[in-house]
Formats: structure tokens, sequence, C-alpha cells
């Protein structure tokens, strides 16, 4: 149910709501005189995480203190429950009741624990106490002594926490004292037995030696892993041994060795030239070899001589350049590095193995003295703690130590706190409109009757025909002959457009045949089948057609009434008699037709179900163009299922607000079982303010008579 539904609901059970809405606001009205006024007195008890006379003078500090024992719970509750006890309140009753009026009847202390309120603002370590009673003197009185008794409570209970330690520390002090003088004398022996002066400065020096010595020997082999890589890589390069290297470098800073390979380079290139030019046995060429055979002699005697014993490299590595020189000494220096690596890891290597030696040796000296250490740390700690807690024990127990103060003394609220009128009166309103709005919906959930049209439909789901409004919306109904007939009365207005729409769908509704005879029949009685069949009729007859109207409803006929027309004979007579048919219809309007129920027979229904029914209906189609049935309603006979079998076709007729599901579902089932040609649905007496869609609007056009802007039929879903 949407808000516009709950609106409509409201509308529709406004006198209930209404009288249950008052009464409850009278109810409030009567009550909020009836109530006394009530005073509220208030005081305020701030608490601090220390004393403040302890913190200044150093002693009881921790006397009183209020950390909570159970995680994230706030002292100040516990406070609160403290001033709860029976202990303190049945204390504060005494002390009021003794200094109370003769006259004022004596308070308990189950009425003091219901009426003292205690609050603590968030985030703040403050203590509200509020007592509300009809005697402001009371309430400050109560306050004032409840807080009283509170904070002597609250003296007394450090003061004997105080004079227990004292005496618990008094017992504990000898013991403590004999234990440092043995602490102390154990250590002095141990000293002297190992000679240790300090044997953690001895642990750290050695420490950091030994990671001097770990971090220089971890450097050193990084460098000697670097050299050694660099020596395999020029000894790769120059493809020879370090050792040949040595020598070719030696070879290569030599002058003499130099000068004279000098020449020897010079006589081959010559020779190459001049062999080009002469042979072999040229003086020329042969000068040349003998000259170069010298120079290689020559340069032999130097190599032995810068060598002096190391071994010489072959001849054709003397005649690499100065890049292969260079490479050479590289070699040979980075090999000398090598070695010299070498020596210092081992070196460094004997250097750690005699600290760890050292430090074997310490962890178990250590570790005995750091024993004896801790135990006459230990005993003096203790010694000191027990000697400085009993002096501030002897001194805390000659003060008044507490952890809570008065910050405001009682004082009474300058107005009543109840009754409230505003905060009353607006809850009195909210219960108000609370039990109309369940009074509205209550009778709303008990009413089983269709409400709006939207419910018609979807409880038939019938094809609608038409929406017919209700007679007493738009124009009112003149008075007098056929007022009820809307179309002839006020053919301008709304209603009597919805008709003229209503017979404008049934002519078109079928492409096949046209539709001379329909039934009208309802749910049950009050939905105005009558009414909606004497305006159908009438709208057809205004198109020149011509119109029969049979009121076949001969329980409760209202066609003679409509029409205001005498029912001394109709259709009873018609069917019994078997007098012509033309001699019992009467023609109120033009181009229409009315034939009346007539005398009611004793047994309608044997009447409506009979060959003579039958036969009639076949003689008067073929007079008149179009032929309305008037039956009565579903629920009380079945003679609207009778006459559709008869007919082209059944229409509907549902009024919201007259009809009840059970009955409309008991109608739809009848019909689907009977198996008749149903044409539609036409919804009667529709309010547009009781619907929950816009189904009507007012038109802004008038008539052709100056008449004043009349409503205008429209839907929000399509019609046939």
């Amino acid at each position: 149910m949407n808000t516009k539904q709950y609106w409509l609901m409201l509308k529709r059970r406004w006198l209930p709501a209404t009288v249950v809405f008052v009464g409850v606001m009278a109810g409030t009205a009567a009550t909020l005189a009836l109530q006394p006024e009530i005073y509220q007195a208030e005081g305020k008890i701030r608490f601090t995480g220390a004393d403040k006379a302890a913190t200044l003078t150093g002693v009881g500090a921790g006397v009183g203190g209020f950390d909570p024992i159970v995680e994230s719970n706030n002292p100040i509750t516990t406070e609160m429950e403290a001033i709860r006890s029976a202990l303190i309140l049945e204390a504060a009753v005494e002390q009021v009741n003794a200094i109370a009026p003769d006259d004022q009847p004596p308070l308990s202390r189950g009425e003091l624990k219901r009426s003292l309120k205690l609050t603590s603002p968030r985030g703040t370590d403050i203590l509200l106490l509020a007592y509300r009673s009809e005697n402001p003197d009371l309430a400050q009185t109560m306050v004032n002594t409840v807080m009283a008794v509170y904070l002597d409570q609250h003296i007394q209970d450090n003061r004997a926490e105080t004079v227990a330690a004292r005496e618990f520390l008094e017992r504990e002090l000898p013991g403590a004292e004999a234990r440092v003088q043995a602490a102390e004398t154990e250590l002095r022996r141990f000293q002297e037995a190992h000679q240790v002066a300090s044997l953690e400065e001895e642990k750290g020096a050695m420490v950091i030696a030994r990671e001097e010595l770990r971090r220089r020997i971890a450097e050193v082999n990084s460098e000697l892993a670097d050299a050694s890589a660099q020596a395999q890589t020029f000894s790769q390069q120059l493809a020879m041994s370090p050792p040949e290297a040595i020598a070719l470098t030696s070879l290569s800073q030599s002058p003499g060795v130099q000068d004279v390979l000098t020449q020897f380079q010079a006589v081959e290139a010559q020779l190459a030239v001049e062999r080009v030019r002469y042979r072999d046995t040229s003086p020329v060429v042969s000068t040349l070899l003998t000259r170069r055979a010298n120079l290689e002699t020559l340069l032999d005697e130097r190599v032995s001589e810068a060598l002096n014993g190391l071994p010489a490299p072959p001849k054709g590595q003397l005649q690499g350049g100065d890049l292969k020189a260079a490479l050479a000494g590289d070699l040979a220096r980075t090999e000398a590095k090598r070695q010299g690596l070498a020596q210092q890891v081992n070196a460094l290597a004997t250097a750690q193995n005699a600290y760890t030696q050292r430090a074997a040796q310490l962890p178990f000296l250590e570790q005995e003295q750091r024993e004896l250490m801790r135990r006459l740390e230990a005993a003096q700690s203790t010694y000191s703690l027990l000697l400085g807690r009993l002096h501030e024990a002897r001194v805390s127990e000659n003060q008044n130590v507490g952890n809570a103060r008065i910050l405001q003394p009682a004082t009474v609220l300058d107005k009543p706190v109840a009754p409230r009128q505003g905060s009353f009166l607006a809850t009195g309103m909210l219960l108000a409109l609370g039990l109309a709005g369940l009074t509205a919906l209550g009778l709303e959930s008990r009413d089983r009757k269709i409400k709006t049209a939207t419910e018609a439909k979807d409880l038939f789901s019938l094809t609608l025909l038409g929406m017919i409004p209700d007679h007493r919306w738009g124009h009112p109904l003149p008075n007098g002959d056929r007022g009820e007939v809307v179309v002839e009365q006020v053919p301008s207005g709304a209603i009597a457009e919805a008709y003229r729409m209503l017979q404008a769908n049934l002519r078109f509704l079928s492409s096949d045949r046209a539709i001379k005879t329909i039934v009208m029949t309802s749910s049950v009685i009050g939905e105005g089948k009558s009414i909606v069949s004497a305006n159908l009729a009438m709208a057809r007859a205004q198109t020149g057609q011509r119109v029969l109207l049979i009121d076949a409803d001969m329980r409760c006929p209202r066609q003679h009434q409509i029409w205001n027309v005498v029912n001394d004979q109709g259709l009873s007579n018609l069917l019994v008699e078997q007098r012509p048919a033309q001699e019992m219809i009467k023609t109120p309007v033009e181009h229409l037709d009315l034939l009346t129920a007539g005398v009611i027979p004793p047994n309608p229904a044997v009447l409506i179900d009979s060959q003579r029914m039958v036969a009639v209906l076949e003689q008067l189609a073929q007079t008149y163009d179009f032929i309305v049935i008037d039956t009565p309603a579903l629920n009380i006979g079945v003679d609207a299922l009778a006459l559709g079998q008869m007919a082209d076709g059944v229409v509907l007729v549902t009024r919201p607000g007259v009809v009840d599901i059970d009955s409309a579902t008991m109608a739809n089932e009848r019909l689907v079982q009977s198996r008749l040609p149903v044409l539609g649905q036409v919804i009667n007496g529709i309010l547009p303010r009781h619907e929950p869609h816009s189904y009507f609007y007012y038109g802004t056009y008038g008539d052709r008579s100056g008449s004043p802007p009349r409503a205008t039929v429209g839907s929000q879903r399509g019609q046939v």
C-alpha cells in the first residue's frame, strides 16, 4: 500500500479516526491537568585520577584510585553502583528522616532508589546526581545528604586500605633487608675468586673486535676473489702464465732489450722489402740476413741478462706491441696483489680463532655474575620499595585521602521538570495519531468491500467498457421526473459523456456481428445496474436508433420508478397472458420504448427461463435496433444467467464501496462456469477523490448556453 492509498483510506475512515484522535487528545489534556508539579535538584561530584593533596605532598598518591578491573569498564559506573548500594542509601534516608518535619511522611530506601538518577556526561569525569520530588526543599536536602554520605564512606574505605597496607609493610621489611645483605656477600666472593672487574665491558669490546675481524675477512676475501678473476682473465687474453707475463713485463721495461728489439724489427722489415726486389743470393739480401742473425744473437743475450734466471717467453711474444706489454704488466700486478691478499686472509683467520677461544670462556662467568647481580638488584629494589611505601602509608594514614570532590552542591531547577506540557501534548498527539491510523487501518482491513475502480478491474479481469462517475459528482441533478436519467437531464455533463462512451464501446465492441441484445446484471443489489441500464438505453436512443429497455428484475423492479411510469402491466403479463408486446410497451421518450416488469410473479425464474421468453426476445429483436435487459443481481437468482443464454452478451456492473470481494468472486465464478458471452465490465459510482489514480478531470470549455466549465471524462487506461 503506497502513500496515496493510505491517504484514500484515511479519507474513507475519517470519522472514526477523528473520534479516536479527539478522544485521546481529550484524555491527554485531562491527564495533564491532574499531574502534580515535580521539582528536580541536581548536584555534581568530580572524580580525579589521584587525590590533589596526595599529588602535592607525594604521599598517598596511589590510594583510592579508580583504575577499572574489567577492561573497557568506566570507573564512574562502578561508583554509581556504590552510591545505589543499601549502605549509602539507608544512611542517607536515616539522616533526612531525622531532620524532616513531623507532617512529612518518612522516606524509604526503595523510594530514594527509584527517584535518584545518576548520570555521567559523555567524555567527562563528573557524576550528576538528580532527585525529583513535589517538595523542592526535600529534593535539595536529599541530594546533598547522598553526596555527603558517599564522600564520608569513600574516605573511610581509603583509610582502611591504608592501615592494612602499613601493617603488611611492617611485617615484610625485616626479611627484605636480610635478603639484600646475603646477595651482596655472595657477589663479593665471586669477584674475588675469579678476579673479575667488569665482564660486560670485556664482552662488549670482544664483540666489537670480532665483528671488525669478520667484516675485514669478508672484505679481503672479496678483494681476493676479484684479483683472482682478473688474473685469470688477463692470462686467457695473453695466452701465457703469470711467470711469463712477469718476464715479458721485465723485458718491456729493459732499454737494452727494447733497443735491440727495435733494430731487429727494422732489419726484418727491410729484408722483406728487398726480397721482393732481389733474389736471396743477392749481396743486399745476404747482408741483411747476416745482420738479422747477429741482432737475434744479441737479443738473446740481452733477454738472458734482463730475466736473471726467469723463464724466457717465446720470441714471438717480444714483438706483441705496447698493448700486449701493458696487459702483461696488468697480469703481473694482479698476481702480486692476489698473493698479498691470500696472506692477509690467513693472518685475519688466525686472529679470529684466538678471539673465538676467548669468547667461549666468557658466557659461563657472565652467567654466574649476572645471576648474582639479579639477586642483589631484586633484593635492593624490594627493600627500597617496601621502605618507601611504609613511610607513605604512615603519613597517608593520618590524611583524608580521596579522589572525589563535590563540584556543585544541590540546586533546584527554576522550573518544574514535570509535567512538561509540550512533550506531554506532543506524546499524546503522536499516540492519538497512531491510534487513529490503527483504527482506520483496522476498519479498512475488516472491510471486505471493493473500494476503488482499480481493485474492481483487477478482480474480474474483464474488458473495461465504461467508468461512470457517481451521480452526485459534477453538476447537481434536477428534481422531478426522470431525475436519474442523467443523459437526458444533463446531456452536456461529464456523466452523460461517460454513458455515451459506454454505448460507443458496446457499438464497436465486435466487428463480426452487431450486438443488439445485452443483459445488464451485477454481483449484489445496490450497484446501480438499473440506472446504468436506463442511461445506456437513453444514450443509444439519442443516436436515432430504436431502443427497447426491458425491466426483467421481477424481484425488485426499478425502471418504472426511474422513468416515472405506471407498472400496471409489463413483462410478467406478456409472458403469462401471451398478449401482444405492443400493448405492454410504453414510450417515455422518442426512440426509446420501455417494457416494465409488470405484476411480480411468485416464481420469476420460471417465467424468465422459458421458451416463451426466448420467443418474445426473438420477436422484439426484429423490431428494435438495440435491446437492454435489466436483470436481478447474481447473488439473488439465476435470472441473469438464463437471459444471458438468449442475448448477445452480458455486461457486469460493479460499484466500489457496495460490492464485497466474496460476492464479487462468487459472481465472477458463476459467469465463468456458465460460459456466457461476457462483453465486459462497467464500473459505476466512481468518486474521483476516492481513487488512487486520476480517472477524471475538469474541462475548461463550456456548452453553447454559456454555462460554467464542466467535468469531462478521462482515463489513465484505455477503453474498448
